[in-house]
């Protein structure tokens, strides 16, 4: 074990032995940041929620991007971008020995058309980016794994009939839900799985038909944690008065009363062995990990699945020997500090957005190609003689930013090469900084574009009842309530899709009286972050510690596991 100094932060962190063991098992040096700067340094690669109009710079037809049209380098919308019009290797430049590596990857990153929107495999999705494998998602962000029908939701895994929900799997017709599995028909659900057929609720399991209640296991016709025959619970449903707005702004307000004197496991870690971290299941020996499953041998990584073998990573799933890594890996081998290698790369650094390829350094856009440097292909035996080199001259040559960190072979990307600014990225959605401190520490900022849309339904005028509405509401610009005087990114007005409407008339939800993103933000606050806290258990008496990431401020009651599964179970 070895104590360092962040070169970032100026604060200690450490390294295990069996981190020197996987470093030593990829070939890299020991990093010179730590894991929290490591994670921030990833996270300003990673616009998720930042789109804009503009023409592609191929086929010049309007698309939905990632990138504004004042762009310094090229985009190309999916399908020129994944067609065979173009070569990236033509932008290949030879590797001078004079200047820095970071340098000339700059220098490339400038020239290479790059996808406007990340989409694999996606149908029906013009609208939605970072996503792969799915159909008609509307708004949404990290849907995978064959999903179908998502709305304004993040994190969807296997599931169907998806509105405004958070990190859910193998679910369907659901709305509101945060945490969840496995779950049909439900609303508003926090931390639960197997549930169907219910409203508000809190860590409950194997539930059917209840409603404002929390801990609850293996119940039917619960309200407010107290049983009820069928005739009476639907009869108690009913006064609720679920299709009005006004009636459900009430329940919300319990709701979260229940939410705050709910018992809470210190991590939710299911079907797991020797991990910590939060969100886990079926994992082993995963260390300082969230919001992963079907993994083994991983440390500080976030939102991957079925991986093995890896560290610093978020955003992967099917693939091994991965380090320093961000956004979309699938079927990938022993890929280090890249983002978005696509589809079947192996043995690759500093790449971006590669697919189907082996022995790459330095490159972006490249595809089914191998033995290639900085766009540039070269002989099996001249590329392994070129990456020697190349990472000697890293070392004798570094890589020094603005602010004086020291970029070496072993280091991700500056987060001077990134393309977007940091308020852009899933970095300010983690680590909230101020204009002054992202300026201050490094980063870009972008100015917020003032919006100036032609309202025509206010806020105050949104019917309260579903049922008081038809589908003349699909031809209004509705504003939202939050009218930009939020932190919330708010667009100040949005529209209804036809697909949402036809949702919200099924299943008796009144109409949302905010946009998209105050929405997504104020569900945000229910997330717990990716960081881990040392705590006591709350209950009386009781002297377990743990790592949590519930923090010390936060109001939930937090046990260890075995004073949770006394009380719960």
């Amino acid at each position: 074990m070895e104590n360092r100094i962040c070169q970032n932060c100026k604060k200690e962190f450490v390294i295990e032995p069996d981190d020197f063991g996987f470093y030593e098992k990829i070939k890299v040096p020991p990093p010179t940041f730590c894991p929290p700067c490591r994670f921030q340094r990833r996270m300003t690669w990673r616009n998720e929620r930042s789109l804009f109009k503009r023409n592609c710079d191929l086929c010049k037809n309007g698309i939905i991007s990632m990138y504004p049209a004042s762009a310094i380098f090229p985009v190309y919308c999916r399908a020129c971008w994944y067609s065979d019009k173009w070569d990236a290797i033509n932008y290949g430049q030879n590797y001078d020995f004079s200047k820095s590596f970071f340098d000339q990857i700059k220098e490339l990153m400038q020239k290479v058309p790059v996808l406007g929107i990340w989409q694999r495999n996606v149908i029906d999705s013009p609208y939605s980016n970072m996503c792969g494998e799915c159909r008609n998602t509307y708004l949404s962000v990290s849907v995978v794994a064959g999903s179908e029908n998502v709305f304004y939701s993040r994190a969807v895994d296997k599931s169907f009939n998806i509105i405004d929900c958070f990190n859910i799997r193998e679910s369907d017709s659901c709305y509101e839900n945060i945490e969840v599995e496995k779950n049909y028909n439900c609303q508003h659900i926090k931390l639960s799985r197997n549930c169907i057929d219910s409203y508000y609720l809190v860590d409950c399991v194997n539930c059917n038909n209840c409603i404002l209640s929390s801990n609850l296991r293996n119940k039917e016709y619960y309200i407010r944690n107290k049983q009820y025959s069928k005739e009476d619970y639907l009869s108690e449903i009913k006064k609720l008065n679920l299709d009005s707005r006004k009636s459900r702004e009430s329940i919300n307000t319990e709701f979260n009363d229940i939410c705050k004197v709910a018992i809470y496991r210190y991590a939710n870690i299911v079907k797991s062995v020797n991990s910590s971290g939060n969100n886990l299941m079926n994992v082993k020996n995963c260390h300082e990990c969230f919001d992963m499953y079907n993994a083994e041998n991983q440390k500080y990584c976030y939102r991957s699945f079925n991986m093995k073998d890896s560290m610093d990573i978020f955003f992967s799933q099917i693939s091994e020997l991965l380090y320093e890594y961000t956004t979309g890996a699938l079927n990938d081998y022993n890929v280090k500090f890249s983002y978005s290698a696509m589809d079947a790369v192996r043995n690759a650094d500093y790449t971006e957005s590669c697919i189907s390829s082996n022995n790459l350094f330095g490159c972006i856009s490249i595809k089914s190609k191998e033995n290639v440097i900085l766009n540039k292909v070269y002989s099996k035996e001249e590329y392994e003689k070129m990456r020697e080199r190349i990472i000697k001259h890293m070392s004798d040559m570094p890589y020094v930013d603005k602010k004086g960190r020291i970029y070496k072979y072993g280091e991700f990307f500056p987060v001077d090469l990134s393309r977007f600014a940091y308020n852009e990225t899933v970095a300010q959605d983690f680590m909230s900084l101020t204009k002054e401190q992202i300026i201050n520490q490094g980063y870009r900022f972008l100015e917020q574009e003032t919006k100036h849309f032609e309202i025509t339904i206010s806020a105050e005028k949104i019917p309260d009842n579903i049922n008081d509405v038809d589908e003349k509401i699909l031809e209004e610009i509705i504003e939202c309530k939050d009218k930009g005087k939020c932190n919330h990114r708010c667009t100040t007005a949005f529209r209804l899709t036809k697909d949402e409407f036809s949702f919200y008339k099924k299943h008796g939800i009144p109409l949302p009286n905010k946009c998209p993103n105050c929405r997504f933000y104020e569900r945000f606050l229910d997330i717990l972050p990716p960081k881990l806290w040392h705590r006591k258990c709350m209950k009386t008496g009781c002297t377990n510690e743990f790592e949590t990431s519930y923090s010390p401020d936060r109001p939930e009651i937090i046990y260890c596991e075995r004073c949770y599964q006394q009380e719960v179970y």
